[in-house]
């Protein structure tokens, strides 16, 4: 009896893992080395839980055949991702996925959410890499109504846990020209500076995608450049009465390797 395309998903591991899609995009021509390639799109599949802590891997030869190249491709491939962690080969025994991940999420609604954030600063490390009053760029300006020639409070951090990067923010406040240093940062969440500053954010919007880490975050992030980051924009608003009017306007680039945003929404 011939056979179905289930079975032959289950006879081939690769078609498991990979879509057509996926094996013939790893072949077109580009500045990237194919075993570079390959490496990525083994990593995304171990670090996104596709191939969990334990899993053995597809050998070099069934992943040479699959992507039609070279076995010392594929043996590259997998040796970088030893290299990283990511695997443990043994000799007899096959290679098997040795990376964990343990997600830390952050909860949400205004109140309970700005808590969190403040929560999660005291419990992370800064890194501050920009902190100075600028003039913004032209959209940033429209956003806050701003006249030309006015100046915000420009930062750039980095967010690490236990020593390892999760986070890069660029934000630019109103207000807060040299009223926090970079020393306070660095001390005290953002938040907690703001308030003791007397602003209070009132409203709070947020939009979650995601981009390609261009080259000087994914520096900062350890990761890849064009690897996938989930971005956060944030526009917090303050009322003063008359009107609603935008105060702060942050992007956060989180690597999804370390880090997870959960929102748990209750009536």
């Amino acid at each position: 009896m011939p056979s179905t395309s289930t079975e032959n998903a289950t006879l081939d591991p690769i078609a498991l893992l990979f879509s057509s899609h996926q094996r013939r995009l790893i072949k077109e021509d580009d500045r990237t080395p194919l075993y570079h390639k390959l490496y990525l799109l083994l990593k995304n599949a171990i670090v996104d839980g596709t191939l969990p802590n334990g899993t053995q891997m597809p050998t070099e030869l069934q992943l040479a055949e699959a992507f039609d190249f070279s076995r010392i491709t594929a043996k590259r491939a997998m040796d970088e991702l030893a290299a990283d962690g990511l695997v443990e080969r043994q000799r007899g025994k096959g290679t098997h996925v040795t990376y964990k991940f343990r997600p830390r999420p952050v909860a949400a609604p205004l109140t309970a959410m700005l808590e969190e954030l403040e929560i999660l600063g005291r419990h992370t490390q800064a890194k501050v890499l920009e902190c100075q009053p600028l003039q913004p760029p032209g959209h940033i300006r429209d956003e806050f109504g701003l006249a030309p020639g006015a100046s915000m409070l420009r930062l750039i951090r980095v967010r690490l846990r236990d020593g390892k990067p999760f986070g890069y923010y660029r934000s630019w406040t109103l207000g807060m020209e040299d009223k926090v240093s970079r020393r306070q940062l660095e001390n005290a969440p953002r938040l907690e500076l703001f308030r003791e500053q007397g602003l209070v954010f009132t409203h709070v919007t947020q939009m979650i995608s995601a981009i390609a880490a261009p080259a000087e975050v994914a520096a900062e992030l350890d990761t890849e450049p064009g690897a996938p980051l989930l971005s956060l924009l944030r526009r917090s608003y303050n009322n003063t009465g008359k009107r609603e009017i935008l105060v702060d306007r942050l992007q956060a680039l989180y690597n999804p390797e370390r880090f997870q945003y959960r929102m748990d929404l209750k009536v």
